[in-house]
């Protein structure tokens, strides 16, 4: 008799350092990053605020590999979901070593500033980008996934220069003042 499990896991938290994408010899992108999250709390009698901060490592594969490098940097605050995983390998060192990881399977980024720290003008709801790793692995879909999936970044653009309507019926010298 089998037994099910589950291995999720849900991270918001901001980005310690940019995205390393790198390709496999076959050609697969890989993408490493950092990601903080913290948690604060109060002791048992409320007088002190506690804080506590952790770091994550998080991979990701293909065509969402691809995606974070181009769209994430450090500083970002992002939604991360996937699975734990743990692997061991040889150090430089020739020592045995352990390493406990998120593999993203879906990302979706929370902020709306670029990489200079600024926030970008006149963003709203829609333009949060999501990415999921299930979506940008299929071939078909992966590109009409991508012509959707805009940035941030491009959305203030085009909103900085669409031009202003022009309404000539107003004459200039039909104003009162």
């Amino acid at each position: 008799m089998s037994s099910r499990s589950l291995n999720k896991v849900m991270l918001i938290g901001n980005l310690t350092r940019d995205v390393e994408v790198r390709y496999t010899p076959s050609g697969t992108a890989v993408a490493t990053f950092g990601l903080a999250t913290n948690r604060s709390w109060s002791s048992g009698d409320g007088s002190d605020r506690q804080e506590e901060t952790q770091f994550h490592r998080i991979v990701a594969w293909s065509k969402l590999a691809e995606i974070c490098g181009q769209l994430l940097f450090k500083g970002r605050k992002i939604f991360i979901e996937g699975r734990l995983q743990t692997r061991k390998f040889t150090g430089q060192d020739g020592q045995q070593r352990e390493i406990t990881e998120i593999v993203a399977e879906n990302m979706m980024i929370l902020d709306t500033r670029n990489r200079d720290g600024a926030p970008m003008g006149g963003a709203n709801e829609e333009d949060f980008v999501g990415v999921s790793e299930e979506v940008s692995n299929q071939p078909q879909e992966s590109a009409a996934a991508e012509e959707k999936v805009e940035s941030p970044k491009k959305v203030a653009k085009k909103v900085e220069k669409a031009p202003e309507p022009v309404d000539d019926s107003v004459n200039v010298e039909d104003i009162p003042f």
